[in-house]
């Protein structure tokens, strides 16, 4: 921190608050007790191939029950969230199946969004539950990379804790940790000033989350801020970090009002990066908005096409999202999957100071584009797999030797964690994709895959491969690990990194769209006595356990 801005940005910050607290009344539509009433809010619904189709069936989550249990006398307002519902993966055969291609993602919205849920009691939506991300949202001990590498690979099998008859497997890919002291950086701050921002967990979080990265940029940095509303308008362009002050005062002058023009804003947003660019920096848009986007364009299909038509220009894009009650997360989500950036879903000034300042080179420093993983499973040794999570991440096969097709970003000493369940050639999958109903043929037996000799390549079970980009170059580099059955290690002797990695994927797996459920007690012996950070989950488990497992237990007797 700056010693000469220390009394200006307490100053700074409380008239921020008080401004917000200002604009907040009247104007925001959240009751005093915090509770949603849960509508019936989510038009589409996204197959594993990513295609967008209309489902009656498939809704977001409606348990009024729940909410007035709470505040039975309280004012209800109307809940207009929306998520995309994604099914759960299903088993696949390898020997019909050998390839499971999939894009990275370090997003951590989608946990930070359901502690926001759980934190004011309001009824969880499933679909706002995306299990990759709160598996991500936790630090791991994995190992580095080493040489020029700027991605490792890191990998564990044991004992599945909600299939016995299955092992599972932790994929852990480590990102390089950079200096980035010397890297300068083009920030433009893109912030939605719309009256569905007024309320105090809106735009007076946006500027203090704002006010504290750019307490952190030297006088090489360069700050643009531009709000949209009915109108784009330019509020500081090309300013010095050094400037903090400048920036600062800009900030708290902000207030929310008129409808939403998103789509002139971000052109703006784009053209003062352009315009501003740094060669070899850190040149970027960070958008913050509660996604309600409401006057031109405002669909997802539109909004991707406008951020893919930018995001080869060098210019990466981060979305940061706030608030409650009308929250867009399918939209926000869209922008960044497609501007090669990330996405986090700020609920306090502690996440606000995680993402942009304790984790600031992960969150606003590239070390790898495009990155995508690919695991081929040897048939002779694994008959079925399941990925936990990423549905709305997953590739075409033939799309990870592809260099054209778009992946997830990777940024300085970033994480990626994914977990398989995979069951052996003797053990049996429960799984409708066990059978397979031929166009042409009934009753087709396939036969088991036969073995090969025992050799070294007998003894493996699956390689991970990876391909990833250089922040600045359009090849792809390729690096694989095998998996042998001899890393298997039993479920008393599970690392903490596979511990921890299983605990967040049984909470959202209870919370979101899977027929997997746990008891809090359960998930919390896997989560508990670590001394790797799991305080924020085992937070929500008690929060969860207190409030709402036994509601939901006494409710279906």
């Amino acid at each position: 921190m700056k010693e000469n801005t220390k009394k200006i940005t307490a100053m700074v910050l409380s008239l921020i608050m008080a401004t917000g607290m200002m604009t907040g009344c009247g104007g925001g539509n959240k009751n005093a007790s915090g509770m949603k009433k849960s509508e019936k809010s989510n038009d589409f619904i996204m197959d594993n191939g990513g295609t967008v189709r209309p489902d009656e069936e498939n809704k977001t989550s409606e348990n009024n029950d729940f909410e007035n249990h709470y505040s039975e006398n309280a004012e209800i307002d109307i809940n207009t969230e929306e998520y995309n519902y994604y099914a759960e993966n299903s088993f696949l055969s390898v020997a019909e199946h050998p390839l499971s291609t999939f894009s990275t993602d370090v997003d951590t919205a989608s946990f930070t969004n359901v502690r926001r849920m759980l934190e004011n009691r309001q009824a969880i939506d499933p679909n706002a539950v995306r299990a990759e991300e709160f598996i991500n949202y936790f630090n791991y001990e994995y190992n580095y990379p080493d040489g020029d590498d700027k991605i490792a690979i890191n990998t564990e099998l044991s004992d599945c804790p909600w299939n016995s008859d299955a092992k599972l497997m932790q994929i852990g890919l480590q990102a390089k940790d950079i200096d980035v002291q010397d890297i300068d950086s083009n920030i433009v701050f893109l912030i939605d000033v719309s009256g569905s921002m007024a309320d105090e967990n809106k735009l007076p979080l946006v500027t203090q989350a704002f006010a504290m990265l750019a307490e952190n940029l030297g006088e090489n940095d360069r700050i643009s801020i531009v709000t949209y509303a009915g109108r784009d308008t330019i509020e500081l362009e090309g300013e010095s970090g050094a400037n903090y002050e400048t920036i600062a005062s800009t900030l708290a002058g902000l207030s929310a009002g008129g409808s939403t023009a998103g789509a002139a804003g971000i052109n703006t947003a784009y053209e003062l990066a352009e315009k501003y660019f740094i060669k070899g920096g850190n040149n970027r848009v960070i958008l913050a908005t509660d996604g309600d986007l409401n006057v031109g364009l405002s669909s997802e299909e539109e909004l991707k096409a406008l951020i893919e038509e930018k995001r080869d220009k060098g210019v990466f894009l981060s979305v940061l999202g706030f608030g409650m009650g009308n929250y867009k997360d399918n939209r926000l989500e869209a922008l960044a999957d497609n501007g090669n950036g990330n996405y986090a879903y700020i609920d306090s000034v502690e996440e606000a100071e995680r993402v942009l300042v304790t984790e600031m080179s992960g969150t606003m420093f590239t070390v790898a584009k495009d990155a995508k993983i690919q695991v081929e499973f040897n048939p002779a040794n694994v008959a079925y797999y399941r990925l936990v999570g990423y549905e709305n991440r997953l590739l075409e096969d033939q799309d990870f030797e592809d260099d054209t097709k778009d992946a997830g970003d990777v940024g300085a000493a970033q994480q990626v964690t994914a977990l398989y369940e995979i069951i052996m050639t003797d053990e049996k999958a429960d799984s409708d994709d066990s059978k397979r109903t031929l166009k042409y043929q009934d009753d087709v037996e396939y036969p088991a895959p036969e073995k090969i000799d025992e050799t070294d390549l007998d003894k493996e079970l699956l390689t991970v491969s990876v391909r990833y980009k250089e922040k600045d170059e359009d090849e792809s580099k390729l690096i694989d690990k095998a998996v042998k059955l001899a890393s298997y290690v039993s479920k008393e002797e599970m690392s903490e990194n596979m511990k921890l990695a299983c605990a967040a994927a049984m909470f959202a797996k209870t919370l979101g769209n899977s027929e997997d459920k746990f008891t809090m007690a359960e998930i919390r012996d896997y989560a508990k006595g670590l001394h790797l950070d799991a305080e924020e989950l085992l937070k929500m488990i008690a929060i969860y356990e207190e409030d709402y497992e036994n509601y939901t237990a006494n409710s279906q007797q």
